[in-house]
């Protein structure tokens, strides 16, 4: 019997013993060699995971949110004006972190359950001129994902620039940034880069450095500033020392680790093996009869999965039931339905394996709760799906 719960919310997640072997390795200065050779690599080791070979990666310390407004302060001026694309609770954070230096923004909120739509995008674009457009690929808060590989070409035709907020999809969903055009890329470790909490990771194509650089007015946010970062990332990808801020030292280490981990699966691999997860936890929750926020199969993320409870049901009585099954799943986040819903999160490193338990665990919380269907309906669902993906 093991004492520990299997963590499935949307971040933080479980993460691999190796990536928490490294976390606790002893702290090294910030300007040792060996730690030099960590930085420098896990640098050169993320083009390859955003796919994005000419991009400038950016390892700070700090959230998802950081990573934002790091995207943010350095892309916009006063007067900009920016395209939002809202598909759940982060799109308004990042349309209010936009306020705050200055810019005008319009939005384009997608009703609740569903996705921002190409046509839409276009005729925004034609009626005014944007300095950038954002987007969530994820919506942690809604399980909406947005299919982004047209996004970078239709805003380049009207001279915008697309920012992706990437926090739950990169490493997971399938992002190819160069390929697909995007300018920059945001991400935090936390969730399907598989790393403890506390890394702002962001990818920044030629087309953003050049925004920062030519910028007329100077960075408002000094922590934030590229101007102080890129001289300590050059430095260390060229295996020089250098300074700005501590680096969370023993984060970069598990964020090597974890950066070889998923290499070593391979992204095409990756991308297949979420998508396999996705589908087997959608397939149960239908055959189960129950709801989720998304209103399509083809708008549900591959990294996580928001449900309704059933009818009838107690959303706080099921949790605690599923908790008590030894898994933990994550209540409602957006403020309009927050508690007529759960999220379980599928991303980094799960297998087949972990989605059968957690649609166990709920069923029989289900049937604690008086919900009723046919046990074993789920799991016999989900289990064709895993068993079928190897023909």
């Amino acid at each position: 019997m093991k004492r520990r719960k299997l963590l499935m919310i949307p971040g933080p997640i479980e993460f691999e013993p190796s990536v928490l072997r490294a976390m606790g390795a002893q702290t090294t200065s910030h300007v040792a060699a060996d730690f030099i050779e960590i930085f420098g690599s896990s640098l050169e080791m993320m083009r390859k995971v955003f796919l994005a070979g000419s991009g400038q990666p950016f390892i700070v310390s700090g959230s998802g949110t950081l990573a934002m407004e790091i995207a943010i302060a350095n892309l916009v001026e006063p007067g900009d004006r920016a395209l939002v694309l809202v598909t759940g609770y982060f799109g308004d954070r990042f349309a209010e972190i936009i306020e705050r230096y200055g810019a005008e923004v319009d939005r384009i909120k997608a009703p609740l359950g569903y996705s921002v739509e190409l046509e839409d995008i276009e005729r925004k674009l034609k009626s005014n001129r944007y300095k950038l457009v954002t987007v969530t690929q994820v919506d942690t808060s809604t399980g909406i994902a947005v299919d982004v590989r047209h996004l970078g070409n239709l805003a380049h035709k009207y001279g915008a620039m697309v920012v992706l907020d990437g926090v739950c999809s990169v490493a997971g969903e399938e992002l190819r940034q160069e390929e697909w055009n995007i300018d920059l890329v945001l991400t935090a470790s936390q969730k399907a880069i598989s790393v403890p909490p506390g890394l702002a990771l962001l990818m920044a194509g030629p087309r953003a450095i050049d925004a920062w650089k030519f910028r007329k007015t100077p960075v408002l946010n000094y922590y934030a500033d590229f101007t102080n970062w890129l001289p300590v990332m050059e430095a260390y990808e060229a295996r020089k020392p250098s300074y700005f801020a501590t680096p969370a030292i023993n984060l970069v280490g598990a964020l090597n680790e974890s950066l070889k981990l998923i290499l070593d699966e391979g992204m095409d691999a990756r991308f297949t093996r979420h998508r396999l997860l996705r589908d087997g936890m959608q397939d149960a929750i239908k055959a189960l009869g129950l709801k989720q926020v998304p209103v399509r199969r083809d708008f549900t993320a591959t990294t996580l999965s928001a449900i309704y409870y059933p009818d009838g049901i107690d959303g706080q009585k099921l949790l605690a039931k599923i908790n008590s099954e030894g898994i933990i799943f994550a209540g409602g986040l957006h403020p309009e339905i927050k508690n007529r819903y759960f999220r379980i999160g599928h991303m980094g490193p799960f297998s087949p394996g972990e989605i059968i338990y957690a649609i166990s665990a709920m069923e029989s919380a289900l049937v604690e709760c008086g919900y009723k269907f046919d046990v074993g309906i789920g799991l016999t669902a989900a289990e064709r799906t895993f068993i079928n993906s190897h023909h």
